[in-house]
C-alpha cells in the first residue's frame, strides 16, 4: 500500500511520520510508521561517496572509455595483393611500409607469406630507370623489400604504354604483367586478400 511523507507529520523525536494512504486522497488520523530523519539523509550520503570514489575516473574526458586491449595476435601465412596507383611520395612509402610491417610480423617466410604490390597509374614513374635520380632513396628503398622474394613488384604493362614505358624504362626489380586490373583479380581468385 503506498505512503504518503507529510512534512508536517513531525513528533519532535527526530522522526518523520509516514501515513497509509486509503481510497482517493483520505488520510487518516493515526500514524502508521515512525521513520528516522537519518535514513531519509543515508541515501544522498551513499550517492556523493559513489561519486567521489569513481571522480578519477570521471575526471579523465579525454579518455571517457578507458585505454584499448592491447591484443597478441600472431600471422602467418598470409597473401595479399597491394592495388597501388597513387602519385605521391608519401602515399608510396606508406605503402612501402605496410608491405614491411606485414612481412616482419608473418615471420618473412618465403614460403608461407606473400606480398604482391601491383602498380599502375600514377604510381608508375617512381620506377622508371629515367627518374632515378629523382626517387633514388625511395626505389632503393623499394628494391631492397623484393630481395627474398616475400614482396614482388608487378607493373601495369599496358598502363605502362599509355604513358610511353616499355618493359626496358622500368627497374629490373619489377616484372610487368598484361593489366593490372586483371592481375588483381586473378591474384585474388588463388586466395590474395586485396589492400589498398
Amino acid at each position: 500500500m503506498p505512503y504518503s511523507k507529510s512534512p508536517s507529520c513531525h513528533d519532535g523525536s527526530g522522526r518523520l511520520a509516514l501515513h497509509s494512504v486509503y481510497g482517493i486522497g483520505r488520510i487518516p488520523d493515526q500514524v502508521v510508521t515512525l521513520i528516522p530523519l537519518e535514513a531519509f539523509m543515508l541515501k544522498p550520503i551513499l550517492v556523493i561517496a559513489a561519486l567521489a570514489f569513481s571522480l578519477p575516473t570521471l575526471a579523465d574526458s579525454s579518455a571517457p572509455w578507458g585505454s584499448a586491449a592491447d591484443l597478441d595476435i600472431q600471422y602467418a601465412k598470409q597473401k595479399v595483393v597491394f592495388d597501388t596507383t597513387t602519385g605521391s611520395v608519401e602515399e608510396l612509402t606508406s605503402v612501402l611500409d605496410r608491405t614491411s610491417q606485414l612481412s616482419m610480423l608473418n615471420d618473412a617466410d618465403p614460403f608461407d607469406s606473400k606480398i604482391v604490390i601491383v602498380l599502375h597509374g600514377d604510381a608508375i614513374p617512381f620506377f622508371a630507370v629515367k627518374n632515378y635520380a629523382k626517387y633514388k632513396a625511395l626505389m632503393e628503398r623499394a628494391q631492397s623489400l623484393s630481395v627474398g622474394g616475400i614482396i614482388e613488384f608487378r607493373m601495369c604493362k599496358l598502363a605502362a604504354r599509355s604513358l610511353g614505358f616499355m618493359p626496358k624504362d622500368i627497374h629490373g626489380f619489377v616484372s610487368m604483367v598484361p593489366m593490372a586490373d586483371a592481375e588483381i583479380v586473378r591474384l585474388q581468385h588463388e586466395g590474395y586478400a586485396y589492400m589498398r
